[in-house]
């Protein structure tokens, strides 16, 4: 079993999102839901936005029925019941790019109400799927999952399923492909283009938002194809919907505070907090008729407005520290990455193309299923430390620990470990953390071992306290599917 050379360990405590290109999709979804619930318009004005970008008429009758009771498997009943609610949030060029339906942003979104929280998780365009969308369904066809909504818009592939034909077809074709990749069943997508962030941020008259250092990007897109060098001063300033979305989606600025996963997460997270906090001031419901005007062209849905509404209810005082963002990735330069490698898996030498390391992508499920950890377990804050016994999968131990990071385990440096079968959960804490052994032991297939500070014997650089999980050739067969 070759894997790839060992990478450079790093701090448990810079922990980067990697939200990318997906937060103008993010933004604009929260604006679509605050300004539909909050709108006080015309019954006329409300129901042309809605059936441009959901497709449906306004039924205020309907709407209160379902405010009171709703149904069994709508998204308010699941909120009110405690079941969880998944959305998939796309990001697409929109017509002023070449691919108008490729959608270069792509996260899965699960709100947990059992435990106050949600998950976001990054899907990277390039990463390779075979896609079975068309009607005899035992034909796959090999692409990256950002072409999958477009496939009812465009004739890149023929024979189309009937279920993802029609307005909501590349939603329901996204879920599909999306779904296999994660293991979730989606209960409503919302498609955003660029144009909608942008023309928003202007409806809002623009919106301010602080620089740590200077950005310059001399590599960022243009609209006709090439580069539009782009330049933003340190410090504070207002921002137009176009120096907003260019500050978000910049990814080869010339300092490194900024072009750094940390960076662009920060900056990110910073236009988000800006355009929220001015789109619930008396001033932005005011410009509610503006926001509706931007958005109505650029946003399909299939939400209801019971659907936004119980989402908006649900997770109007939300705090930031209950939203845990990770992302699958695969190694580059400076960075461990996880689940994904990057080889030709079926587009063809010379593609750039991402691809799972379980081609079945049984772990991913696992993974995604497991981010958001009982809190029972996160409030023990036992300090874990993993350990690579797999000593033919070099960089195993980062690759995990890159995993929990954003998941609210108090991690330490991974370390290297001598070989083990089996994968082990070392207990050095007399039983201190029975939860959080208990939770891992579960995750990893592992068995809980007691440990002293000198037996077993502990490899270099390994922590004698609390809990060390010893990764196995058992865990590294079953993270290749094997």
């Amino acid at each position: 079993m070759q894997r790839a050379r060992p990478r450079a360990r790093r701090s448990r405590y810079n922990v980067s999102y990697r939200l990318t290109r997906s937060v103008p999709a993010v933004i604009a979804a929260f604006v679509l839901v605050v300004v539909v619930v909050t709108a006080t318009f015309t019954y006329k004005r409300i129901d042309d936005f809605l059936s441009t970008t959901t497709g449906r008429h306004f039924n205020p009758i309907g709407e209160v029925v379902q405010a009171v009771e709703p149904s069994p498997g709508t998204i308010a009943y699941k909120l009110k019941h405690g079941q969880q609610v998944n959305v998939l949030l796309l990001g697409r060029g929109g017509y002023e790019n070449d691919a108008p339906y490729l959608t270069d942003s792509i996260m899965a979104v699960t709100i947990d109400p059992a435990s106050g929280r949600v998950s976001m998780v990054s899907i990277p365009r390039d990463l390779v799927i075979g896609m079975n969308l068309q009607s005899t369904s035992s034909r796959v066809w090999y692409n990256k999952i950002n072409a999958a909504y477009e496939v009812p818009y465009t004739n890149i592939i023929c024979c189309v399923a009937s279920q993802y034909q029609g307005r909501d077809g590349g939603g329901h074709a996204a879920e599909h492909e999306v779904g296999k990749v994660t293991g979730l069943t989606f209960d409503r997508y919302i498609a955003v283009d660029f144009k909608a962030f942008r023309d928003m941020v202007n409806a809002l008259g623009g919106v301010d938002v602080c620089l740590s250092t200077n950005l310059d990007d001399y590599s960022y897109p243009a609209y006709g194809g090439g580069y539009h060098p782009i330049h933003f001063k340190a410090g504070c300033q207002h921002l137009t919907g176009e120096q907003a979305l260019q500050i978000a989606r910049s990814r080869h600025a010339e300092q490194a505070a900024q072009s750094s996963d940390f960076g662009r997460a920060r900056r990110q997270q910073d236009i988000m907090q800006a355009i929220k906090k001015k789109a619930t001031t008396i001033n932005g419901f005011s410009k509610a008729p503006a926001l509706l005007t931007a958005l109505q062209n650029n946003i399909t849905t299939d939400m209801s407005v019971s659907d936004m509404r119980a989402i908006y209810d649900w997770g109007k005082n939300l705090p930031d520290s209950s939203i845990i963002r990770v992302a699958l990735t695969a190694p580059a330069p400076g960075t461990e990455g996880n689940l994904l490698d990057s080889y030709n898996c079926g587009m063809g030498p010379g593609v750039s193309q991402l691809c799972a390391d379980d081609p079945s992508f049984a772990m991913i499920h696992r993974y995604i299923a497991a981010v958001l950890i009982d809190p029972a377990v996160l409030s023990e804050k036992a300090p874990v430390q993993f350990a690579n016994g797999a000593n033919n999968f070099a960089g195993l131990e980062n690759r995990v620990t890159s995993m929990f990071d954003p998941t609210g385990l108090q991690l330490a440096d991974p370390i290297t470990h001598r070989a083990v079968a089996q994968t082990v959960v070392l207990d050095y804490s007399n039983g201190q953390f029975p939860q959080t052994a208990k939770w891992l032991a579960t995750f990893f297939g592992a068995s809980v071992v007691t440990a002293t500070p000198t037996s077993p014997a502990p490899a270099s650089g390994q922590q004698t306290y609390g809990l060390v999980v010893v990764l196995g050739h058992d865990f590294a067969r079953r993270w290749l599917g094997q």
